[in-house]
């Protein structure tokens, strides 16, 4: 079966390191500029240098997301910042302006990626880019299934598709709300989620339209997993989640579902058997509902939530594995919990098992009943082994 890519975010380069450490073949990153998340922490070149090393050492390779609608202004700066980029070594970089894909060709021999912010859709599109030098189109998140066959079919190039993550109620982030409502730019890196807010409605008098909740047009967030099989019959290279500014528990969960998902279809497909287990693990990570959206073409009232809808932080994630040595777990806390507890652990080179926790021991080595304090340093005994990056979280199914 052809090799085909998990490709995961990274917002830091802690969230690098976990993207890798639960499978993802390669992750995206934003650079100090010219990228489209200017609310994420994002990377320094010194950072963007670690982060390409650390990948490498691995076998991963790592992007660098150059998607910003350019002024004149800001080209002279960004041809240095091409150069530095490919003297770091970056395997390739993900584009949307086409004088970025000219000037790269130009200055660089840097591999470009052409990025979802360019909505493409059809095949002439695809074709068009590739004769410009672009060697991977990651395609709109609203390609419809049979739309995705026919480029795969008649343009010989690689192909990116998003498979998990949040959706936009506009042309993958074409959206000019933001700026209107708040002169944060969507398309310069500075969306502040206009659909996610809450909307007063008035009729054409102008009056107050009641009803049980604010309106939004909120949309739900898209998960492939089921199809994911299918998707990898059709011949797609890449496989992006989205989420950049993302917990590093919830990329960790993501990558380590879908990682098992393509892993147990790649070993025996023919005996292949879905697990619907697995969409309760990635619904309680995340805070909004998860669907298929464009790809089966069912796209209206179900894909949104016209309602509204209250997110609330998911608080299951309850640390972090920082040793493992002679029976005794080392874990830096990330949510309240304490002895008596029975939680989860998981990580990408054994099987999720669940365990009671009896006692617990603080960084003097006191025996202590509860742990409250964030990123707290604790200790106690557990049967298991397990690995730096692993993660505890309350028990999935109660």
């Amino acid at each position: 079966m052809k090799k085909h890519e998990l490709l995961a975010p990274a917002g830091d380069l802690e969230r690098l390191k976990v993207a890798i450490h639960y499978g993802a073949d390669a992750v995206y990153i934003g650079g100090p500029s010219f990228g489209l998340r200017a609310n994420a922490t994002n990377f320094t070149l010194d950072e963007i240098k670690e982060g390409v090393a650390y990948a490498h050492q691995y076998g991963k390779k790592v992007y660098v997301t150059v998607n910003i609608v350019m002024h004149n202004q800001e080209l002279e700066a960004l041809v240095d910042y091409l150069k530095a980029l490919e003297s770091l070594k970056v395997d390739a970089i993900i584009v949307s302006d086409p004088a970025i894909i000219q000037l790269a060709k130009q200055e660089t021999n840097l591999e470009i990626h052409l990025s979802t912010q360019q909505s493409t859709l059809n095949k002439k599109a695809v074709e068009f880019f590739k004769k410009q030098g672009v060697t991977r189109v990651v395609l709109a998140r609203e390609a419809y299934k049979e739309e995705i066959e026919e480029i795969l079919r008649d343009v010989d190039i690689e192909i990116e598709t998003f498979i998990h993550g949040a959706m936009c109620s506009s042309f993958s982030g074409r959206c000019v709300l933001s700026n209107y409502l708040t002169a944060r730019d969507s398309n310069r890196g500075g969306c502040s989620q206009i659909c996610r807010w809450d909307f007063d409605l008035y009729d054409e008098n102008e009056k107050p339209m009641a009803g049980e909740k604010p309106f939004t047009f909120c949309t739900k967030d898209l998960s492939m997993l089921k199809h994911l099989p299918e998707m990898m019959n059709m011949g797609i290279t890449s496989f992006k989640i989205e989420g950049r500014m993302r917990s590093i528990y919830y990329i960790a969960t993501v990558v380590d579902t879908y990682r098992k998902v393509m892993d147990a279809y790649i070993k025996d497909p023919k005996n292949y058997t879905y697990q619907p287990q697995l969409e309760l693990i990635l619904r309680r990570v995340a805070n909004r509902d998860s669907i298929p959206q464009f790809f089966n073409h069912k796209n209206d009232h179900e894909c949104q939530y016209y309602n509204g809808r209250i997110e609330l932080s998911n608080q299951d994630f309850l640390g972090v594995v920082l040793d493992y040595k002679d029976g005794m777990v080392t874990l830096e806390q990330r949510n309240y919990f304490k002895t008596g507890d029975m939680v989860e652990f998981f990580g990408p080179h054994h099987e999720t098992f669940t365990f009671q926790i009896t006692e617990i021991y603080d960084e003097d080595d006191q025996c202590i009943d509860v742990v409250r304090h964030p990123k707290q340093v604790v200790q106690f005994s557990c049967p298991y082994p397990l690995e730096y990056l692993d993660m505890m979280r309350k028990k999935t199914f109660q």
